[in-house]
């Protein structure tokens, strides 16, 4: 197609009437492989001469196809771009892309970013050298846009992946640095000079995150660099052009320059900063800049928020960012020294005021309170939040020196609240007494565990913080809310002024102003949770709830959730009355939170989709509440069941772990599962065959709901046919050689649930399972999975071990395999702990499977064959009986345990541990805590030596698994014994010959387990006559 012709179908794609915007983007799908066809788009986005709009579309499509298409997604796929159209765009592309205006210059922009982390260097070798060629001449600005690019594909990578930044740094560093040199010499410099000196610091910035590159660790050329950057903190920012709008002032070129400077120095400061953190090749690299920059940089710092001392302009993530430097230094003694001279104006004039209310918020207060509880609870405002900041300034400083600087904030503190007191109505400081009540909030933890402030929290709360319910100013009591909250949990000696300060909090749920109910709700939590006597609570309750969902109905807040759980939790079964309309309304909230996450588009505000999250951990909650009263869990299927309709599909991935649990409860605690609730199983299927791996373990529990507690259904339904659609997506799964061992442990524990609870019922399915299961078995290498695999070979001869046995013959590997399992039973690491089957339950299967074998005639298994498995089952079950003993032992330890050990409020000893810690020198004290941690890691190490054996993970073996099986009702104590009894009323010459073969330490193991099992045939009789006589008398 020729350019006249895709110009006018790149019109046509604008055009308002849909039919012909239909056609055009048709068109240009048709014609997007031809030859040529990306090149004449680049064409159309830099001729000056075509329509503005026109090149726009041209660039969008562009960049969209250039996205998609440059790099085939799978090795073995054809590019579907030639390799002469690729030379072409890239030989062009660097010409045009400064050259183009900032519109089509953000989508070329991607283009490159796109095409430079696919070719370069293999593809596009020459591109370094056209960046060096054009620093040197007049297209500085392109070279710089382009470096930058190439730049960022590193910033993140390390080691071998790292090796071309220093060929990078090598060729384009020294350019930089006179380019740089050169502009800082401008006079009255133009805000084209700014965005050169952004770039640059945004390539050294990429160049750096991750590691130094050899070059700077030249002091001369690390010094050159340092000197511009400190010249260009010490520099005074332009007047002239800034613009008013406090927005677009912190966008605003020279400010933006500020900003990556800080960026990097604070960078710097990081990695070079603590001498401790320093490998033998950086300390004296280390100890250079500690000694020649780190304080000069502070000085520039504090210069800087003088700025804001006297009322000048320092964008928010600028004090942000200076504050995290000064954090840093705070535990550093040579840094504290220097900061020490000015820390009272720091504190008091420049940290204190940032923390106090100010115009702004009053503004947002007003106008859009919506958005000021937003940014309240935002944890990603906390990032760039010069408040945030200060406060975490203050805690740093009373956390590492408080014996100098804690009596002294108290004590200003102090004196704001008692001149808020004494001033009249009219005067009174009230945003200093907003800041004082964030400090005390703030400094909660600290002041509760140090004396003497510790026993004074209860009157100041009651003289200080708890009036302000009631204050005139809504900040106010938003803010009382807030610190009431921190504070819920100390030990209150009047319940008076717990019980004042809940219903205070409770009434400020139906305060006018949407900030102070919201803060209620988050202090809320705190009581609730605190509360000892929920007699204060419940007669509330109906009205707490209603309040609640009003509340949600209007803000999207996940505190406003988390709260509502921490009530349904605190109160459990009494929440029956009420979770049918919890569940109505939390789905309402849901549905509500999900359309506003999918309508923001950019993904700016994750307000919505937390809340969403909430929302559904929230119903979890009740569910788990309400989990004996089966009945409401009819009534709430209907209400939840769209929700997990449509999260099971991809739509729902970033719920899908909550959503999960939800199924799991749905299909756990229902009388019966629904066949509602079976229309979810092809969805969980189809999911997890083609995204959602990584849940696998998720879904596991679910799909053991359906088998187990739906087993009738799921053996006669054929359409769909449950059977046949697991074993597609098991044996889909298992022979995946790209999916990692780790992935599919579930499978195995899936064809568990499938042999036990359906015994005798599926035969055919038999030998497919165990075909697969072999197949994975060898060439699987965690022995985790080994394990499991080895499991379900264990259950297939615990559901038929003639069938089982005869399938391992036919398969040609019974000897491969048994040789496998009794080896793996003998392993053991060095410590003297068994290596593989760790968990009781993986024990327990195997004593199940081998003592089936002992079942079978001599001409199935021989007599050979038939000691070893005798032996091999007796090792087992002692090593079983004293796991069980031993997880009996801890239990009751834990059972016994009290809370002597923990310190209460009131205990004194170890009171002023923080102080104590305090009048140590810091830099000691972290040399202190650095031993603890070398210790520490010695011995891990030396564990890891003595189990370097061990490629799992201890989860993998845990017991914590509360997934159900049709075994544990089987005694493997008394199923061994009652099968070697069967043995030798059915064949007593086979057992004469057994016994007699035995070994002296083998008889006398199985005289052990012998009565073992009768111990436990008494336990376990006397067990179900007790639960027949509770059930009896719960009847009666």
């Amino acid at each position: 197609m020729d350019l006249p012709s895709l110009a006018v179908i790149l019109r046509a794609a604008l055009s308002p009437n849909p039919d012909e915007r239909k056609a055009a983007e048709e068109s240009l799908n048709q014609f997007q492989y031809t030859p040529q066809h990306l090149v004449r788009l680049l064409q159309i986005i830099v001729d000056g001469n075509v329509d503005m709009a026109v090149r726009q579309v041209a660039s969008i499509h562009f960049k969209n196809f250039v996205a998609k298409n440059w790099s085939p997604h799978d090795p073995g796929e054809q590019s579907k771009i030639s390799v002469s159209d690729k030379g072409m765009v890239r030989e062009n592309i660097l010409v045009f892309v400064v050259q183009v205006p900032p519109l089509l210059r953000v989508q070329l922009g991607e283009c490159l970013k796109t095409i430079i982390h696919a070719d370069y260097p293999e593809q596009w070798p020459g591109l370094l050298l056209w960046v060096k060629h054009n620093l040197q001449d007049q297209q500085v600005y392109g070279a710089l846009f382009v470096l930058r690019i190439l730049a960022r594909k590193y910033e993140f990578k390390s080691d071998e992946e790292r090796t071309p930044v220093h060929l990078i740094v090598e060729e384009t560093f020294p350019h930089l640095l006179n380019i740089f040199n050169k502009l800082v010499q401008i006079a009255n410099p133009s805000l084209d000079v700014a965005e050169l000196i952004k770039l640059i610091c945004k390539i050294f910035w990429s160049s750096i995150y991750l590691e130094i590159p050899k070059q700077l660790y030249d002091p001369n050329v690390f010094n050159a660099w340092m000197i511009l950057f400190i010249n260009m903190l010490e520099r005074p920012v332009p007047l002239e052009g800034q613009p008013a709008d406090p927005e677009q002032r912190k966008s605003w070129g020279w400010w933006k320059v500020k900003k990556w400077t800080v960026h990097i120095l604070n960078r710097l400061y990081t990695r070079f900063g603590d001498m401790r953190l320093q490998n033998p090749d950086n300390k004296v690299f280390a100890q250079m800049f500690q000694k020649n920059y780190a304080g000069k940089i502070l000085e520039c710092y504090l210069n800087l928020l003088n700025v804001v001392h006297v009322g000048g302009y320092l964008p928010d993530r600028v004090i942000n960012l200076i504050l995290q430097y000064l954090i840093n230094s705070i535990s550093k003694s040579s840094m504290y020294q220097l900061l020490q001279p000015r820390l009272d104006v720091l504190l008091f004039e420049i940290i204190f005021p940032l923390m106090c209310f100010n115009d702004n918020d009053q503004r947002l207060w007003d106008e859009d309170p919506h958005e000021y509880v937003r940014k309240g609870y935002d944890i990603i405002e906390d990032l760039y939040s010069p408040r945030t900041a200060a406060m975490d300034f203050v805690s740093e400083l009373v956390r590492k020196r408080g014996k100098e600087n804690l009596p002294k904030f108290i004590q200003f503190i102090v004196e704001i609240l008692k001149r808020y007191d004494e001033s009249p109505v009219e005067h009174k400081p009230y945003r200093q007494k907003d800041g004082a009540l964030l400090a005390i909030g703030a400094l909660c933890d600290k002041l509760k565990q140090t004396a003497p402030y510790r026993s004074e929290l209860e009157r100041m709360l009651v003289q200080h913080v708890f009036p302000e319910f009631s204050s005139p100013v809504g900040h106010l009591r938003a803010k009382a809310a807030w610190v009431a909250g921190q504070y819920a949990h100390i030990n209150f000696s009047d319940q008076n002024n717990f019980r004042n300060a809940l219903h205070s909090v409770v009434s400020g749920l139906r305060d006018p102003e949407l900030p102070v109910r919201v803060d209620s709700v988050f202090a809320l939590r705190s009581f609730v949770e605190a509360c000892k006597d929920l007699g204060e609570i419940r007669p509330i309750l109906p009205r707490l709830l209603d309040e609640f969902f009003k509340l949600m109905n209007e803000v999207e807040n996940e505190d406003l959730v988390f709260t509502l759980e921490t009530v349904v939790d605190k109160f459990g079964e009494e929440m029956a009355p009420y979770a049918l309309g919890l569940c109505q309304n939390l789905a309402a909230a849901f549905w509500k939170c999900l359309s506003t996450a999918e309508a923001d588009e950019e993904g700016d505000d994750p307000g919505g989709a937390l809340a969403a999250v909430g929302c559904l951990r929230a119903m979890s909650t009740i569910l788990e509440s309400v989990n004996r009263l089966l009945d409401l869990f009819v009534h709430i299927e209907p209400i939840l069941l769209p929700i997990m309709r449509r999260m099971l599909t991809t739509d729902g991935q970033e719920v899908f772990e909550e959503v999960l649990e939800i199924v799991s409860y749905m299909t756990f605690f229902s009388p019966t599962i629904s066949l509602e609730m079976w229309s979810l199983w092809p969805l969980m299927m189809e999911a997890l065959s083609d995204w959602a791996i990584d849940f696998f373990p998720n879904i596991l529990v679910p799909l053991d709901n359906y088998i187990s507690r739906g087993t009738a259904h799921f053996l006669t339904c054929k359409d769909p046919d449950y059977q046949q659609s697991l074993w597609n997506m098991i044996s889909s799964l298992m022979a995946d050689k790209n999916i990692e061992d780790g992935d599919i442990e579930p499978a195995p524990k899936l064809i568990e649930v499938v042999f036990q609870n359906c015994r005798g019922q599926v035969d055919n399915w038999i030998e497919p399972y165990l075909r697969i299961s072999v197949e994975r078995l060898h060439r699987t290498e965690k022995p985790y999975l080994k394990c499991l695999l080895i499991q379900v070979i264990a259950n297939a001869l615990y559901y038929n071990p003639s069938l089982a046995l005869g399938i391992l013959h036919k398969l040609g590997v019974a000897t491969e395999i048994f040789g496998l399992w009794f080896q793996m039973l003998q392993q053991v690491k060095r410590s003297g702990v068994r290596a593989n089957f760790r968990r009781e339950h993986d024990k327990k299967v195997c004593c199940l499977g081998l003592t089936s074998l002992l079942t079978l005639p001599g001409d199935q298994l021989p007599a050979e064959a038939l000691g070893r498995v005798f032996r091999a089952t007796l090792d087992l079950l002692v090593a079983y009986k004293d796991q069980l003993a031993e997880a009996l032992k801890e239990d009751e330890a834990v059972d016994g345990d009290d809370m002597d050990g923990f310190p209460t409020d009131d205990d004194d000893d170890g009171a002023d541990v923080s102080d104590k810690e305090m009048g140590v020198d810091e830099e000691d004290g972290d040399e202190a805590d650095s031993i603890k941690l070398q210790k520490l890691a010695a011995q891990a190490k030396a564990f890891r030596l003595n189990d370097e054996d061990d490629d799992d993970s201890d989860d993998d073996y845990s017991d914590d698994e509360e997934l159900q099986s049709p075994i544990d009702d089987v005694d493997a104590f008394v199923f061994f014994v009652d099968t070697i009894k069967g043995l030798q009323a059915s064949d007593p010459l086979r057992f004469q010959n057994l016994t007699q073969t035995l070994e002296f330490q083998y008889q006398a193991l199985a005289n052990g387990v012998a009565q073992h099992a009768e111990q436990r045939r008494a336990e376990i009789e006397k067990e179900k006559m007790e639960k027949t006589s509770s059930a009896a008398s719960a009847t009666s």
